[in-house]
């Protein structure tokens, strides 16, 4: 695999490093491009130091080593999982090897043994020593018996886009899984099912920062959806608009998008962020789409709608209610809950469900003449005509009212 190594100078010009060796781990987000014709991972690269009493040997990167008559010293090996981090004045790469001999060294850093650094500059040294392939060590300085300088001069590929330093793209304001320093992070710089979105996430949110002296150089996202026609996508919030995002800010682009067509494969959406003066950033979004999905204002206007009529029967049950009472009090002259509407269709009801008269609902009327008839109960027995003549006076007396 041909692996192209990215490094930032004081210029923030990107350099390539293209070299044809399989990549190590730690290089695995580096962009391709073209190939030398030899490998050159495990190229040695000697240097005779003249005075130090053995030649130190560079084996790129594998280990750095010294060689004499009495043996060899290991001052360090490749590190997988250390990145070439960015130099600073002639300086393009500088890449740390750990771990080497432990032997008077006991007491080292970390207890990491014999340790070098390796400057990489990209082209010739700076006194012109060794200009073209395969380069050369251009000089070492031991900063103690345990730990080692030195420079390495090799031939670099054309420069390359500028790394934007600081700008970041996450699902949280202070998180960059999607972007981080302009690079596109792993699982993002293509499709992805197993980074992808489900059909059922409507939305997504996306936080931008970048340092604010170069925030303005953010313009506004570009959309494009691959294949063109089944999903739609609408981006909205501050990051959509092209506000210049920064640190203590974050812009937020929201992405709405709606399943019109299910497919088996997921759709690409692919964002890109032009930035001024730099390479525009890109990365692809991975949305599945199992099924159709009906637009989010059809909802809307249905739970609008029941709102509107629920509404309109509470207030017509209300009118109802205080006519029908008003009615029942003004005019039929009933009291309590008499007068209320719908309330002899209830008693009713009641009397119906529990099979007989005296279980069902009790009118005031009624339950004063129960009072009477209980005292009536508790009065002496009173001769039939006696009775009989009363009943006739009170009939008389009705008739005379």
């Amino acid at each position: 695999m041909i692996i192209t190594f990215l490094s930032q100078n004081h210029t923030e010009n990107l350099k390539l490093f293209q070299l044809g060796f399989p990549p190590p781990n730690s290089l695995r987000r580096f962009s391709l491009r073209h190939p030398y014709q030899t490998s050159w991972i495990g190229h040695p690269f000697e240097y005779d130091a003249e005075g130090h009493g053995s030649d130190l040997v560079v084996r790129f990167c594998k280990d750095v080593e010294t060689r004499s008559q009495t043996g060899y010293v290991d001052f360090g090996r490749f590190d997988k999982f250390n990145y070439f981090v960015a130099g600073a004045g002639h300086v393009d790469f500088v890449q740390g090897f750990y771990n080497g001999d432990l032997r008077q060294c006991e007491d080292s850093f970390d207890k990491m043994g014999r340790t070098a650094q390796v400057n990489v500059i990209c082209g010739a040294c700076p006194n012109g020593k060794c200009e073209g392939l395969p380069g050369c060590i251009c000089n070492i300085s031991y900063e103690s018996t345990c730990r080692v300088l030195l420079d390495l001069a090799i031939p670099c590929g054309e420069p390359g886009p500028r790394v934007f330093k600081g700008f970041t793209v996450g699902f949280h304001p202070r998180t960059w899984e999607i972007v981080n320093d302009g690079m596109t992070q792993l699982g993002f710089e293509e499709s992805h099912h197993e980074f992808g979105f489900a059909t059922e996430q409507a939305h997504v949110s996306l936080y931008m920062t970048a340092i604010a002296s170069q925030s303005t150089l953010v313009q506004k996202p570009i959309v494009k959806v691959f294949p063109d026609n089944g999903l739609e996508v609408r981006l909205s919030g501050s990051g959509a608009s092209g506000k210049p995002p920064t640190t203590l800010s974050p812009t937020v682009l929201a992405i709405d998008w709606r399943c019109e067509k299910a497919r088996d494969s997921p759709y690409k959406v692919n964002v890109t962020i032009p930035v001024e003066g730099y390479e525009p950033v890109q990365f692809v979004l991975t949305k599945m789409c199992e099924f159709r999905q009906d637009q989010a204002g059809d909802a809307t206007r249905g739970w609008a709608t029941f709102g509107i009529l629920s509404c309109i029967f509470i207030v017509l049950s209300t009118l109802f209610c205080c006519g029908g009472f008003i009615y029942k009090a003004r005019v039929q002259h009933q009291r309590g809950t008499d007068a209320l509407p719908g309330m002899t269709i209830l008693s009713a009801c009641l009397e119906t469900v529990s099979g007989g008269v005296g279980q069902g609902y009790t009118r005031t009327e009624d339950l004063n003449n129960a009072y009477a008839s209980e005292a009536s109960w508790e009065r002496p027995p009173v001769p039939a005509a006696a009775q009989q003549g009363t009943r006739r006076q009170t009939e008389r007396k009705y008739g005379a009212i």
